[in-house]
């Protein structure tokens, strides 16, 4: 209505511009001026590639709402630091002039915590290149046996345990009002089978996740002393967790979602026990992790509803995802899988 005022909407999301970050980073940074920064992505972060006068590039990652927010971040940048200091190949941060890890931005909806990291250059794996997913087992092995020494870690990061894999996760689910009641009932008694079953198992080993180790979250480098080394990324997902589940995510994605890339599994496998043992109470209970990631990953989807809208995740692909759940369920693996 002409002259009445607008009403204020809140701000649920929101996205930098890419000029803005570029002067944010020129006051929290000593990098040489001026800086290039375009926008790579956004999602469930928000990415910005940067250049600085030199030439040098680097990736800032502007992180969106997480469980426990902040407090991750700091234990993420500072396994990351580790990591590189023992030589594992991983996207280290870029300290602040302060020295700090990561800093944070100040958005419509709040503070958002940002994180600059060094450009790993390298290639993308190729799909079916069996030498690259060798080349992702070696360093999730390198990183997992590096673990083993790391004497920091703060407490607030997350743990990959049922209840933040699992049952959390299918709580977000439940909540789409949409979802069928015969979708309902299928998840919740599967969930309940997988965290029995996951009991019963026994002993599973715990370590040092990188929480989302799919095949795609990496680059191989091409030249210098790394050359054919799988460089790590994309460890916002980590943290201390089953081992079992750390190998499945990787099997989820090379044979649960596209089954033809078996022959990845196994490459990627051969070059884990290159350089680290897996015991068979591990090994025997990575089908139950493959279901429980796929889960995770519904909830991921479902719990940004409020962001990116009920059409993102529609109730007919949930339905799919139940087919697929209930295949993998009654294969119990097919023979020669693992």
């Amino acid at each position: 209505m002409t002259g009445t005022s607008p009403t204020p909407l809140r701000v649920g999301y929101s996205t930098a511009t890419a000029e803005s970050v570029g002067d944010f980073l020129a006051t929290r940074y000593a990098l040489p001026s001026p800086l290039q920064c375009s926008l790579l992505r956004r999602g469930f972060n928000d990415s910005f590639e940067v250049l600085d006068a030199n030439g040098q590039r680097y990736v800032l990652r502007l992180s969106c709402r997480r469980t426990r927010g902040e407090a991750d971040v700091a234990s993420e940048t500072e396994v990351l630091t580790y990591l590189d200091s023992v030589g594992v190949p991983v996207a280290a941060p870029v300290p602040a002039q302060d020295g700090a890890l990561f800093t944070c931005g100040l958005l419509p909806e709040g503070r958002r915590p940002v994180v600059l990291f060094r450009h790993i250059g390298g290639r993308s794996p190729k799909p079916g290149a069996s030498t690259d997913a060798r080349a992702q087992g070696v360093t999730l092995a390198r990183i997992h046996a590096a673990a083993e020494n790391y004497a920091g870690g703060k407490v607030a990061h997350y743990r990959l345990d049922l209840d933040h894999l699992l049952h959390r996760q299918l709580a977000a689910v439940m909540g789409i009002k949409a979802l069928a009641a015969k979708t309902r009932e299928y998840l919740s008694e599967l969930a309940s089978r997988l965290a029995a079953s996951v009991a019963a198992a026994g002993n599973l080993s715990w370590t040092l996740c990188h929480g989302d180790c799919h095949g795609g979250n990496a680059r191989i480098a091409e030249d210098g002393p790394r050359a054919g080394q799988a460089i790590l990324f994309d460890f916002d997902d980590g943290g201390p967790g089953y081992l079992a589940y750390d190998l499945a995510v990787y099997l989820w994605a090379n044979a649960f979602l596209q089954r033809e890339r078996v022959a990845m599994w196994h490459a990627f496998i051969d070059g884990y026990r290159s350089i680290r043992s897996i015991t068979a109470t591990d090994f025997d209970a990575l089908h139950l992790f493959v279901p429980i990631r796929h889960i995770w990953l519904m909830g991921e989807y479902a719990g940004r509803i409020a962001e990116w809208g009920s059409e993102a995740v529609p109730v007919e692909w949930l339905a799919k995802q139940v087919d697929l759940l209930q295949a993998w369920e009654d294969e119990k693996l097919s023979p020669g899988l693992l």
